[in-house]
């Protein structure tokens, strides 16, 4: 059984959330959009958050993701479908997700080194850490991802993540 919403932080602590979604914007700029859809979604799937799985599945499909690599995404290790960058970035966001196991290991951090500058790797550890704040706030608060509400208004200010 789905429990109900317990919570809406967007409504009890509305200055907080607003700049979590405006550091959500500026992360978000650094990045080509099919490499942040993927590394959101792989932290979201390693802490089980139902709500921020069916909203980065649904804009990385909008976005021209490939159904197959969402697929796959759990088993990027063994798939072929991930560029050698995306690799990286996978495993230094999962690094940091499950941080108490590995403790940001140095291999990880070094295998961005080939792929991102010193300032994209600054930013792309403020995405984990943001992903991360985003699936606490959604798993904690129960919420639950209406595609036809998220998108109901265009043009509208989007939010970012959950309530």
């Amino acid at each position: 059984m789905v429990e109900q919403q317990r919570m809406d932080i967007s409504k009890l602590a509305p200055e907080a959330y607003k700049l979590l979604y405006q550091l959500e914007q500026k992360i978000a700029a650094k990045f080509d959009r099919q490499l942040y859809h993927l590394i959101k979604l792989r932290a979201s799937q390693i802490n089980g958050c139902a709500y921020c799985i069916a909203m980065h599945s649904d804009e990385a499909l909008r976005d021209g993701d490939t159904a197959e690599r969402l697929f796959l995404l759990d088993a990027w290790h063994e798939s072929s479908a991930f560029s050698e960058k995306e690799r990286a970035a996978l495993e230094w966001i999962e690094e940091l997700t499950l941080i108490a196991d590995s403790h940001a290991s140095q291999e990880a951090f070094e295998g961005l080194k080939r792929f991102f500058s010193e300032e994209e790797i600054g930013y792309l550890t403020l995405a984990a850490a943001q992903i991360n704040t985003w699936n606490r706030i959604a798993i904690a608060s129960r919420g639950q991802y209406d595609r036809a509400q998220f998108h109901k208004v265009a043009g509208a200010e989007k939010v970012a993540e959950p309530a």
